[in-house]
């Protein structure tokens, strides 16, 4: 039931960062329009670069090492400094090449300055802590007034294109706000370290280890834009950026299982429960499989009604940018319970980095063509690409640790159930008009359809649903 009640607190948590750009992009799609919202897409893309390389991977490292230890309050106390100062020196040093970067970079100058902000941000990140003693309560509460202060900013202070620079701003300023409220409650946790034994260094060759794969997965979350408004137009990363945005707004609830099972396996592995970490691997599949599926299934049927509605027809071009990318939920659903829930926590990180490296590498020949070729769409296209292979690999590798038969047990179930939702939204959809109040209808059909084909079906997800329900 802990993991159970883990998982919806760092789903609110991921939906919950996510929500502010999420609930005001209608109202920036209007007032900053295509130009605008590519430009922020854009800036911000190439300080992702500078918060990825200053974070040097401890999020993923940071999480998993506090999992090992969180029982023993002194090494508890001595792990989080060790990181967080290492974290805190790596920072500086990014944000020193950023100034390099701004001196020789003469366009958007401005925006750059309000973008930066992220990057010390980032230096205060410790929501990691929280993860690895599996506390996710406190990430939520603390940052949901942060947040509506930053919504009721935005639509008191972003009234046209000129003030483009105070919209990066706001959300630059409320990630710092959100990231230093969590502070006050380390106190529970840990005590003053011990300075003398403080070993910062030694985390940076593993956390380096683990940096690897996130700089190769940054290459197909962020380079996509970078290329398509250094080689298309602003307005390009502009519309995969909306696309993007509602893809990981429902990767955010997927994908948040694994954040919650990787301290869980980690922490049963160091125990020597290696047959209950092949368990949690069955289930965590069944389960991320059973949400990611009508979700794929989902956005594709009701794409063609919800981005005029939702974005206006300036940016119908996400239509079919949103239709195709939708496929990379189900695949990042799989991948992720594949490599954060059991390849990382079982200490397989060369066989996790392997695979995002092939998959960067895959991106990065595809989307050259792809991009020059197809604009938004073709990158659409090269992530599908770089996602499915990540996930192919990562299924080879682990073909003799684990039971195929076992693993896709339902997935025949699921996929049927999503067919079957996805062919009922798209007869409404030809049927009644593009309205608000009909896309809400569609929704619905679409999940009690799903949800009663699952009951049909009598997938073994149900069954364990009721066990813990009952508990």
């Amino acid at each position: 039931m802990k993991v159970v009640k883990n998982y919806l607190y760092n789903a609110s948590y991921q939906v919950f960062v996510l929500l502010v750009p999420l609930i005001t992009t209608p109202y920036l799609a209007r007032v900053l329009g295509p130009t605008g919202v590519g430009i922020n897409s854009y800036t911000n893309s190439i300080i992702q670069y500078f918060i990825l390389f200053g974070s040097i991977g401890v999020n993923l490292y940071g999480n998993r090492q506090i999992a090992f230890v969180r029982d023993d309050k002194y090494k508890l106390t001595q792990t989080f400094y060790e990181i967080f100062l290492m974290r805190i020196v790596t920072i500086i040093i990014a944000f020193m090449a950023f100034l390099i970067f701004l001196s020789f970079s003469s366009k958007y100058r401005g925006y750059y300055w309000a973008q930066s902000l992220s990057i010390i941000a980032a230096a205060f990140d410790i929501s990691w802590f929280f993860m690895g003693v599996e506390n996710f309560a406190v990430t939520v509460l603390r940052n949901f007034i942060v947040k509506m202060i930053t919504l009721v900013s935005i639509f008191t202070l972003v009234k046209s294109y000129s003030d483009l620079d105070i919209y990066i701003l706001i959300l630059s300023i409320s990630l710092l706000l959100g990231n230093l409220t969590l502070f006050p409650s380390l106190k529970r946790y840990i005590k003053f370290p011990d300075c003398k034994n403080l070993k910062i260094w030694r985390h940076l060759s593993p956390s380096i280890m683990l940096f690897i794969p996130q700089v190769a997965t940054q290459v197909y979350l962020v380079l996509n834009k970078t290329m398509l408004g250094s080689m298309i137009s602003v307005k390009s990363a502009g519309y995969f950026d909306q696309s993007d945005k509602m893809i990981k707004m429902i990767l955010a609830v997927v994908t948040a299982t694994g954040t919650v099972m990787l301290p869980h396996v980690a922490n049963a592995f160091a125990k020597g429960q290696h047959e209950k970490t092949k368990r949690l691997l069955y289930r965590s599949f069944s389960f991320v499989t059973a949400l990611s599926i009508p979700m794929t299934f989902g956005l594709m049927a009701v794409a063609p009604t919800f981005v005029p509605l939702f974005f206006t027809h300036r940016f119908i071009s996400v239509v079919p940018v949103m239709i195709i990318e939708s496929v990379v939920i189900l695949l990042i659903a799989w991948s992720n319970a594949i490599g954060t829930q059991f390849l990382l926590p079982t200490k397989q990180t060369k066989a996790y980095t392997t695979s995002v490296i092939i998959g960067a590498i895959v991106n990065l020949i595809v989307n050259i063509p792809l991009i020059l070729s197809m604009g938004a769409v073709g990158a659409a296209i090269a992530t599908v690409i770089s996602e499915l292979t990540v996930t192919a690999y990562q299924l080879y590798v682990i073909r003799r640790q684990i039971s195929y038969r076992n693993l896709f047990k339902d997935v025949g179930k699921y996929l049927g159930a999503g067919l079957i939702m996805f062919g009922c939204i798209v007869i409404l959809n030809r049927r009644f008009p593009a309205t608000w109040l009909m896309l809400i209808i569609e929704i619905i059909v679409g999940m009690l359809v799903y949800v009663i084909l699952l009951f049909t079906f009598r997938v073994t997800l149900v069954k364990d649903i009721k066990s813990i329900l009952t508990k």
